[in-house]
């Protein structure tokens, strides 16, 4: 069985790799998955310091990076991604 998962874990690398992608691109996609507004992310700001967030203008804090991944049920690790 080990040997059959790791055949499937190198095949799919190979053939379908998972694109690198941004914090700031997956708060984006998943603000559109919840039709959220920058006004609606409160816990990270004001509406204008997120929307410098969203513009490359200004990093995460820890702070905020906890409340985001608190909010959507997801691993902090994912909003420190390049």
């Amino acid at each position: 069985m080990e040997t059959l998962g790791a055949l499937i874990e190198i095949y799919e690398n190979k053939h379908y790799p998972i694109p690198e992608v941004s914090g700031i691109e997956i708060l984006t996609y998943l603000m559109e998955e919840h039709d959220l507004k920058s006004s609606d992310l409160y816990e990270i700001g004001t509406e204008h310091e997120v929307l410098d967030i969203l513009n490359g203008k200004r990093d995460l804090t820890i702070h905020q990076i906890y409340a985001l991944s608190n909010r959507f049920h997801v691993t902090p690790k994912i909003f420190l991604q390049q």
